[in-house]
């Protein structure tokens, strides 16, 4: 493969905004003790990374080099594990009960799961927080087509394991069995995300809600998927 030479400098100042785009965007669902400045550095040496790599002939460069920024500060935020075991306990009666709201066509308030769940509003705010934050890492890996490995390889194509290999397949296979399975404005909302790349506010902004409201819609969602996946992930 011929070389393709860059001036790395003009390439960091050209892609430092949407860099910045996609960490400030990432933030919105992540605790206080993520400091965005990592996520930026991070999203640039991935940047850097990825123009000693770039094969023309692969696609764009933009294509090329926003999924790898985007898989590297996902690989970063997994690597950091805030959840405790306390509340893990939690999640699947609070995940239950937001589906049971939804499906009855009841507003999901963190009022109306606390009177499910038995426990004050605020501990279920605690809780949806949590698993809204982890698992939009884990939902945002898989259909933007990240692995889950660093992205920091090797350079030599390495042979994939033929379990992991299947696993995935299978993964992806079921996860669109799922997707398939929610209402227009979910899918509409998934598409915005992770088809368009619209932030939580931009989309918000498309459907007239607030930036909470995106988020809150996505817990849903996300609920949802991780029922019908339940035993694969």
């Amino acid at each position: 493969m011929k070389h393709v030479y860059f001036d790395k400098e003009k390439v960091v100042l050209e892609y430092l905004p949407k860099i910045k785009r996609i960490a400030y965007d990432l933030k919105y669902n992540l605790p206080p003790n993520v400091d965005v400045d990592d996520l930026i550095q991070e999203g640039v040496l991935a940047l850097l990374s990825s123009l000693d790599r770039y094969n023309p002939k692969k696609g764009s460069l933009s294509t090329f080099v926003v999924k790898r920024i985007r898989g590297a500060m996902l690989d970063y935020l997994r690597k950091i594990d805030w959840m405790p075991r306390n509340l893990r306990r939690n999640i699947k009666d609070v995940e239950n009960a937001m589906i049971e709201l939804e499906t009855k066509g009841g507003e999901v308030t963190d009022e109306a799961i606390a009177e499910i769940v038995g426990i004050d509003a605020e501990s279920v705010r605690h809780i949806r927080n949590e698993m809204v934050r982890k698992q939009m890492l884990m939902l945002d890996s898989y259909l933007s087509g990240q692995d889950v490995e660093p992205i920091e390889v090797i350079e030599q194509p390495q042979e994939e394991d033929p379990e992991q290999s299947a696993y995935k397949e299978l993964l992806m296979e079921e996860l669109k069995k799922a997707i398939n399975k929610l209402d227009d404005r979910e899918k509409l909302v998934l598409s915005l995300r992770y088809e368009q790349e619209l932030s939580l506010k931009e989309i918000g902004v498309v459907l007239g809600v607030s930036e909470s409201r995106v988020s809150q819609v996505l817990s849903v969602i996300l609920a949802k998927l991780k029922r019908e996946l339940e035993g694969l992930v």
